[in-house]
């Protein structure tokens, strides 16, 4: 496996923005073009690859996605291979990702499988969406797969762990962008301003009863305001305020009547304060849920690799736009044990690379399982 350590190593070192992955888009396509070409065809799409591998036979198509993106953090491991580009860190392992896909491809391209395999390298998972976008291309459409799977790694769970689960695995997700407009004015003469922090600090505290008094208390929902930007000086009445955060929830009803209800609440501030509020949900991502006889047979199958402990896990309350994959088409995600005490989006993450091995030896056997 130190031909794909490497190749995780080199992507680690050039993280970008989404839709800006072009140096990681350069790299993979350079690794791809020295591959035995003949059962191998090739797309781009904006910066994401497609790669779809001929099967001996090609009745189906199996697909595999891998996320390119990197994410706005200055890195503070210990690497010798740090990120070359600053303020950009693959935090999310977004680079073991891709080095997995490929270690996957290679596999597939030296024995065929029975069934055409696509390999999905997507852009811009982190921000600001690249699956569905990708999903509606026509380079897409022309080679839609009939299952669909990807992973994530998991820094909590031990290497050589597979956990998943059927059903719901990752929540919904939205961003939240509120911007509250009223009247600046001098410090001295507060009645003749509109003060943009006392209106921020009562919608503050009545967003935070939306999941204790809005929510059913067997449902899981978090609303979580993370920045606040507003004011110039401490003599001077703040004009404008804005506020970022997200919101999570198990179900798509959820999400709907919880937007609904800050909604509300926007109404009731521009009245109580004679202000303005704009509202933005920036980037919104669609559950991840396991299809249910795709994440059985997968687990039936994991549980039978020597040397991979299977755990069925509980969902948790991230996101990811691999939902949008499993919205269409049959498939599951499951997360990899990557053993760091660093957690996911952290300056210090440091996932094992021995957990590359496990991941390519268990999906192109499972590819080849699940085609035969």
């Amino acid at each position: 496996m130190s031909e794909f350590v490497e190749i995780r190593r080199r992507l680690h070192q050039i993280p970008e923005p989404g839709f800006e992955e072009f140096k990681t888009q350069a790299l993979l396509l350079e690794y791809i073009g020295g591959l035995p070409q003949e059962r191998l065809e090739v797309k781009t799409w904006r910066t994401g690859i497609l790669v779809r591998v001929k099967g001996l036979i090609g009745e189906r198509c199996l697909g595999y996605r891998a996320d390119m993106d990197g994410l706005p953090i200055d890195e503070e491991t210990s690497y010798e291979f740090r990120s070359t580009h600053p303020g950009y860190m693959h935090a999310c392992g977004h680079d073991l990702h891709m080095a997995i896909g490929l270690g996957v491809l290679t596999e597939i391209v030296r024995e065929p499988i029975n069934d055409d395999v696509l390999f999905v390298f997507q852009p811009a998972e982190e921000g600001p969406g690249g699956a569905l976008p990708m999903l509606s291309s026509e380079e897409f459409k022309a080679w839609k797969p009939d299952f669909m799977m990807g992973l994530h790694i998991a820094p909590e769970y031990p290497v050589g762990t597979i956990a998943t689960k059927p059903g719901i695995l990752f929540a919904n997700t939205s961003e939240l962008f509120i911007d509250l407009t009223g009247k600046g004015g001098h410090a001295a003469y507060p009645h003749r301003a509109i003060d943009m922090i006392v209106a921020t600090s009562s919608l503050v505290m009545q967003m935070q009863s939306i999941v204790s008094r809005n929510v059913d208390p067997l449902d899981s929902v978090v609303v979580t305001l993370g920045k606040i930007t507003g004011g110039t000086k401490q003599n001077i009445i703040a004009e404008r305020v804005r506020l970022e955060g997200t919101i999570r929830s198990l179900s798509a009803d959820s999400m709907a009547d919880v937007k609904a209800r800050i909604e509300a609440l926007l109404t009731g501030v521009e009245a109580g304060f004679n202000c303005k509020a704009e509202l933005d949900y920036g980037s919104n991502y669609y559950q991840v849920y396991n299809h249910e006889e795709e994440a059985e047979r997968f687990m039936n199958f994991v549980q039978h690799v020597e040397g991979v402990e299977l755990i069925e896990c509980t969902e948790a309350m991230t996101g990811e736009d691999f939902g949008y994959f499993l919205r269409d088409i049959p498939g599951l995600m499951f997360w990899l044990g990557v053993d760091t005490p660093y957690g996911l989006h952290h300056a210090k993450l440091e996932p094992q690379e021995e957990a590359i091995g496990v991941a390519i030896n268990v999906v192109s056997n499972y590819l080849r399982h699940r085609s035969s």
